[in-house]
């Protein structure tokens, strides 16, 4: 499958997990809900991914956290928050810098309106 492939699939599992658990509850739960839907479509998923910061000479091993990465192709970034900020926006984007992915998910399942708190992030796509 290619990153519109999945990212396709990815959204249908937000839909479902959103219409199940509702909005406001932690990050976590959501988590643990949209990978077992995506597992459950047939897509491989990863959670919790260690991100390494190269710099200069420098090297950490577990700098960041990925919340989700589907078919090694797709970060999904999570988040239950009362409003999305540009620096979520931004943070989705370093991640895919650093990890050389071209697609990302940005959701946020604190809402009413979830429609419009799903960001399609790109890096060379």
């Amino acid at each position: 499958m290619n990153e519109n492939e999945i990212s396709y699939e990815i959204r249908k599992a937000i839909y479902e997990v959103y219409d199940e658990l509702g909005p406001g509850l932690l990050e976590s739960s959501y988590e643990f809900a949209l990978k077992h839907e995506l597992e459950s479509s047939g897509l491989q998923v990863r959670s919790q991914v260690e991100l390494p910061l190269k710099y200069k000479n420098l090297f950490i091993q577990n700098a960041y956290k990925l919340d989700l990465v589907v078919e090694n192709k797709v970060i999904i970034e999570l988040k239950s928050v009362e409003a999305i900020h540009k620096v979520h926006h931004k943070q989705l984007l370093t991640y895919l810098k650093l990890s050389d992915l071209k697609l990302g998910i940005l959701v946020n399942f604190n809402t009413d309106y979830l429609k419009d708190n799903i960001f399609r992030k790109v890096n060379k796509l």
